[in-house]
């Protein structure tokens, strides 16, 4: 009897990974949307928030082909986590791991699709350090695939070649594939099931980014909540804010990025030109409000 070829074992290794993780993943369907999930904890779902509707019904289904409407909990667009509850369904929780795959790590991408596996392999292209996304989030560490996600497998689970699941992945930019890591989707997960939202710092200032004639860039207060942190630390409207603890702020964007929850209750020395004049004020961030 021959051996089996390298592209038999390949192949059975890569169904025998995605059969591991299998009964943890379900089918998430919302108004016009259909994505993937996988059960974080007993009753709890995490998808993508990108995937995941507005508003209407959620209905979850599961690898045995049973059906559970399903409840926000929160959502988190600036890590792209949403989470949900369900009711009556007993379904193994997904084992996320910590460790991150070196670039050119081999990776099988498991997602649900009518109650059947969708799955997709690939390589970890790129590996890098955290990041902020464009709602200021911070993601542990930037993870691409050459993956291709269909828009149904967004909140799949990808998994290294020693059977880790390592995150959760989204569509990204420019049609990229990309892993939202493991300890990002635990925090954030967390975060939600403790407080229906990801808490973000506050200032209470309305900014608007302006530039100078000589160069540099400044965030122009064009607002002050008379009850915030701003306003308390001595911040006046006109004033512009020129440095964050010393580092010149390279725009409004950037400052607001810096705002996540673990920036709430730090003091943050402002740089600022009023007047013509260079001063200082000394702000500690606090909670954003729920609108």
């Amino acid at each position: 009897m021959t051996e089996p070829s390298f592209l038999a074992q390949l192949s059975s290794t890569i169904v025998e990974t995605a059969a591991t993780v299998a009964e943890s993943i379900v089918e998430i369907a919302s108004t016009r949307s259909l994505a993937t999930g996988f059960v974080w904890r007993e009753g709890l779902i995490i998808t993508a928030d990108e995937a995941l509707s507005d508003e209407g019904q959620i209905l979850i289904e599961f690898s045995d082909g049973t059906q559970h409407p399903a409840s926000l909990v929160g959502r988190d667009p600036s890590t792209d986590i949403a989470l949900l509850r369900v009711e009556g369904a007993d379904a193994p929780s997904a084992v996320l791991d910590q460790e991150v795959p070196r670039p050119g790590a081999l990776v099988v991408v498991a997602a649900a699709a009518e109650s059947a596996p969708l799955v997709s392999f690939g390589s970890a292209i790129a590996v890098g350090p955290a990041w902020r996304s464009m709602r200021g989030g911070k993601i542990d560490a930037r993870i691409e695939l050459d993956v291709r996600l269909r828009r149904r497998a967004e909140g799949g689970l990808a998994i290294s070649a020693e059977g880790n699941v390592f995150g959760m992945a989204v569509r990204g930019p420019r049609g990229r594939t990309l892993v939202i890591p493991s300890a990002t989707v635990e925090g954030a997960a967390a975060l939600l099931l403790a407080h229906g939202e990801v808490p973000r710092g506050y200032l209470g200032l309305g900014l608007h980014q302006v530039a100078f004639t000589g160069g540099g860039h400044g965030a122009m207060v064009m607002s002050v909540d008379p009850d915030g942190p701003g306003a308390i630390g001595g911040v006046l409207q006109g004033d512009i804010i020129v440095h964050w603890n010393g580092e010149a702020v390279p725009s409004v964007n950037a400052l607001v990025r810096t705002l996540d929850h673990q920036s709430i209750g730090r003091s943050v020395s402002l740089g600022i030109r009023r007047a013509g004049a260079d001063v200082e004020a000394a702000v500690t961030i606090a909670t954003r409000p729920r609108r």
